[in-house]
């Protein structure tokens, strides 16, 4: 997952990245307001970390800006303004999240995947690949148009691989789909939940791509007139 950190504080955003980076994600740090928005202007990230009292153009204003131009990227405000006027202001604006400083890394990478799951789900709609139909609002699944029942992390697993369907999904970014919260991990738990989607779906529905990840067929595994 890509993010952009905008945050001029140079000890909070070098701990930010780090922390960030440890968590598994991709993270580009810009320190004013100006070139926070070339940046969104002319390149694509997964979801925007922002502050508000940014230098050469405020945080509110960026946001402003970008969404007034059409930008959908989630946001989340990162900021050391509490005050209950300065919390509506940055939603408002058009900030998808708010979080006000100190904030733990667990809890803020944990609320950046919520944010691009929800961004993806209403961008994508229902999602199709050949008889599997996965509605991310609703949490339903259908194959052959028959309801099927999964459970909640098999559930998240299957979407985090429809919505690349034909594409390669790593271990990581499925783990990062997968667990919210900084939690170990067992080492075998995406193996079984794949397991158990091949066993309620079709056993061709998922591809093994050895020493990096899954892929979800894009016609479901089911050849088109079979």
């Amino acid at each position: 997952m890509r993010v952009l950190l905008i945050e001029d504080d140079p000890l909070l955003g070098d701990a930010l990245q780090a922390g960030l980076r440890g968590k598994g994600f991709a993270v580009e740090w810009l320190r004013d307001g100006e070139a926070g928005a070339a940046a969104l202007a002319t390149d694509r990230f997964d979801a925007v970390v922002l502050d508000l009292g940014l230098p050469r153009l405020d945080g509110r204003h960026l946001l402003e800006r970008r969404r007034g131009e059409g930008d959908r990227t989630p946001v989340l405000v990162l900021t050391a303004r509490d005050a209950l006027e300065d919390r509506v202001g940055g939603l408002d604006a058009g900030a998808d999240d708010y979080v006000v400083k100190p904030v733990a890394i667990a809890e803020l990478a944990a609320r950046l995947r919520a944010l691009v799951r929800r961004a993806s789900g209403i961008a994508q709609g229902r999602l199709e690949a050949g008889p599997l139909a996965v509605d991310p609002a609703t949490r339903a699944v259908t194959w052959h148009g028959e309801p099927v029942e999964l459970a909640p992390r098999e559930f998240d697993v299957l979407l985090a691989l429809t919505l690349k369907a034909g594409r390669v999904v790593t271990r990581q970014q499925i783990e990062s789909a997968l667990y919210e919260w900084d939690r170990s991990i067992e080492s075998n738990a995406i193996e079984v939940h794949v397991h158990h989607l091949r066993r309620k779906l079709s056993p061709d529905l998922i591809r093994t791509v050895r020493g990096v990840g899954y892929m979800m067929a894009a016609d479901g595994g089911v050849p088109a007139g079979a």
